[in-house]
């Protein structure tokens, strides 16, 4: 096809110019003689100079026959959260062993693995943390589940099962360890599968979803599938996983090139330069400038204030550049706060070495999911602690197993002015490892939700830590009396203003009406799955009289819920935004209208499985009030 314009006659080839593709060609061949040279992740410099070989010879690998293995998911080996509870099968993770369940139906079912939150409601809740800056816009996953299957294969296929409320899915790994191994490997590697942004799906019906993914170097058979649900309307369930591979590793018919950090095409490590370098002492004495722009003329401030918007790995290779950019890079006030949470996979005791000497101002630290499988180890987190914890504020350990009793003595004994802790699903630490959050006695927030603290060590810490302002013992089933702690809380926790006791069994009416008259200032409190409290006893309209400021209440699968409760909470607590009364048998649209027109910042009321308000009723209220989100599931 020729160009617009162009003769339509043959030049003569002794008049042609030179081909265009010809400089393109030869910077092509440059950079594969040098991805040759260089080591890579998948192969030794031997095997990549023998597939060049093969290549250029015309030789073809011969593909084996090997058949596909397809298997559900066997066990599942970890979790960041989940709806249910610890001790039943409703709604839990571990639905997600074995075949389906539910699928191809549709809806709200119990037998499901159904994740703790969804949408943005609990970031807008004041118990929510700050955002951390310099998180990658590439990392999207807000929970996680980890599932390990029989027969370690090379993926050819990963499909999960979603049911209701699809397009939570963000990133699915494969880990090179084998679970079920008795010599485990000393390098753990995770692979990316696939990786997208969040998306939203128009319908909440059920599908199969398999997204396209890459080839592994080698077999597998524990899968991690992580998600984002802030887009859902509803939270998303998942009946089940099917692993699809091959026994043994395929072949390509051409080599395939090792995958090359393209920071790192040199054969050797060259010393830093030095910025000034650019600027050459001619023969007649003057300088010449080579190139540098005059960046290292620029106020220091100003250098710190663009270096600041660098991703942390951006900003580590930024160190290797020159001296005037090391020494801005690595300057600890780059480093106030710190989240390695994108980074888990690669995290280890080296790495907190690495960042050890820029830390020493931190006081704001994210190492949720990290450190699992023996990457980190209580000698590197004591060192990094010892070293940076002293300025610490705020310390983020959501599914850290790699923590100990040890680790939480050192955390006590070196972050004297720690105001937030989240130990959120850290449910292999022992009991006796939280008595010493005690000594965190500057502490205003603590998240404890799946965790396994008992009465005795909570009693100490609401003693000693009397500034609380955000507490959640969600799913803490070794605390045998609730009704002790609200007491506790009433009396030493007079501050307090958000508490979660979702599935907490044991609170009566007597412990929440004394948490009511002494906790006066609470916006945010989780009832949800507390059965044993009755609204026969007067205790949920006793609490609407007690609790003005209250923005979020959680009722959920409180059956005895009427509209009585309904009616005081609208005749007393005009600031609420959030409320779940999902179960309930006895609420009518009368008193949710009441609620509706008394409450104008309402954003959000759940009231599935509401025996009353079937969906016609749902339609018309939506109709009314077009600012709340009113939900009500369903099932197929």
């Amino acid at each position: 096809m020729r160009a617009s314009g162009a003769s339509s006659h043959k030049p003569h080839p002794a008049h042609c110019s030179p081909d265009p593709l010809f400089p393109m060609l030869t910077l092509l061949s440059m950079f594969y003689y040098i991805c040759l040279r260089r080591r890579s992740r998948s192969g030794t410099r031997g095997e990549a100079l023998t597939s060049r070989r093969a290549v250029e010879s015309g030789q073809r690998a011969t593909l084996p026959i090997s058949v596909e293995v397809e298997q559900y998911a066997k066990e599942v080996l970890d979790f960041s959260s989940h709806y249910g509870s610890e001790n039943s099968m409703s709604y839990t993770m571990w639905n997600l062993a074995g075949m389906p369940n539910v699928y191809p139906s549709s809806g709200d079912f119990t037998q499901t693995a159904v994740f703790r939150a969804y949408g943005t409601w609990w970031e807008q809740c004041a118990s929510a943390p700050l955002p951390f800056r310099r998180t990658p816009k590439a990392f999207h996953s807000q929970d996680y589940i980890e599932l390990a299957f029989e027969e370690p294969v090379y993926p050819t296929a990963v499909e999960v099962l979603e049911t209701y409320h699809p397009g939570a899915i963000v990133q699915i790994m494969a880990c090179s360890l084998n679970p079920f191994s008795q010599n485990p490997p000393t390098d753990v590697r995770w692979e990316v599968l696939w990786a997208e942004e969040p998306t939203k799906v128009l319908t909440p019906q059920a599908r199969q979803f398999s997204p396209s993914i890459k080839q592994l170097s080698f077999p597998t058979n524990l899968i991690r599938v992580e998600v984002n649900s802030s887009l859902l309307k509803y939270y998303t369930e998942l009946d089940a996983v099917v692993l699809r591979g091959q026994k043994e590793r395929p072949i390509l018919s051409l080599y395939k090139m090792p995958r090359i950090d393209i920071c790192d095409l040199s054969d050797s490590d060259e010393e830093l330069s030095d910025p000034g370098a650019s600027f050459r002492q001619a023969g007649d004495g003057k300088h010449i400038n080579l190139g540098n722009g005059y960046f290292d003329k620029l106020p220091y401030e100003l250098i710190q204030l663009i270096v600041s918007h660098l991703t942390l790995p951006d900003l580590c290779r930024l160190t290797q550049t020159c001296k005037l950019l090391h020494q801005h890079c690595c300057d600890p006030l780059q480093y106030i706060q710190l989240s390695l949470q994108p980074y888990w996979a690669r995290l280890s005791d080296t790495s907190l070495g690495h960042l050890q000497g820029r830390c020493t101002l931190l006081q704001r630290l994210n190492l949720s999911w990290t450190g699992n499988r023996g990457a980190l180890t209580l000698t590197g987190f004591s060192s990094f602690m010892k070293a940076c914890g002293g300025s610490l504020v705020c310390l983020e350990l959501s599914c850290c197993h790699f923590l100990s009793e040890p680790c939480l003595e050192v955390i006590s004994q070196t972050c004297p002015g720690l105001q937030e802790l989240n130990l959120s699903s850290c449910d292999r630490l022992h009991p006796q490892a939280f008595t010493h959050i005690s000594k965190l006695t500057q502490l205003r927030r603590l998240v404890l939700y799946r965790t396994k603290i008992e009465q005795t060590a909570m009693l100490s810490i609401l003693t000693f830590c009397i500034e609380l302002r955000h507490l959640n013992l969600g799913s803490c089933v070794m605390i045998d009396d609730y009704d002790v702690v609200a007491s506790m809380l009433a009396v030493r926790c007079r501050s307090l203003r958000s508490l979660d006791l979702w599935r907490c069994r044991n609170l009566t009416e007597r412990g929440l009406a004394e948490l009511a008259a002494g906790c006066r200032l609470l916006e945010e409190l989780d009832l949800g799955w507390c059965s044993t409290l009755q609204s026969s006893s007067g205790c949920f309209q006793h609490l609407a009289r007690n609790l003005p400021c209250l923005r979020k209440l959680f009722l959920t699968a409180n059956r005895t819920v009427c509209d009585s409760d309904i009616e005081e909470l609208a005749a007393n607590c005009p600031a609420l935004q959030h409320l779940d009364i999902l179960g309930t048998r006895m609420v009518s649209s009368s008193s949710l209208r009441k609620l509706l027109q008394a409450c104008p910042k309402l954003l959000l009321l759940d009231v599935s499985f509401c025996s009353q308000v079937d969906a016609r009723i749902v339609q018309e209220l939506c109709g009314l009030f077009p600012n709340v989100a009113i939900k009500k599931s369903f099932t197929q």
